[in-house]
């Protein structure tokens, strides 16, 4: 029986024998995925990251902060927080003030002094 020897792996192969990554093609989910940071963000997806897996990988990783950027309305008070708000201002015939629906701590203030 004779074995043939195999020559030097390449490095960038995968380790499991399947193809590198680099090589197989970006996925639907992952275009889609980048799609979305490229709109919400106002950035330019561009073609060479499109190609391969690893490419598309690489500039998710360097622009997914944009979809964790806060939002104008991340610092209102919640919807649970102005209906109990509602509902001590009712008991207490009160009137929440206008300021706490756009400041989410504020609201918490005006909700922990009138309970």
């Amino acid at each position: 029986m004779v074995f043939a020897l195999q020559s030097q792996p390449n490095s960038q192969a995968n380790p499991y024998g399947g193809p590198d990554q680099s090589e197989l093609p970006a996925t639907e989910k992952q275009i889609r995925f980048a799609r979305r940071i490229a709109l919400t963000g106002g950035i330019v997806l561009p073609w060479e990251a499109q190609v391969s897996r690893r490419s598309l990988s690489q500039w998710i990783d360097a622009n997914a902060a944009v979809l964790n950027s806060p939002s104008e309305f991340s610092q209102y008070a919640s919807s649970k927080q102005v209906a109990f708000a509602e509902r001590i201002a009712r008991i207490k015939r009160r009137q929440v003030p206008h300021e706490c629906f756009k400041d989410r701590q504020l609201m918490s203030r005006w909700i922990d002094s009138n309970k």
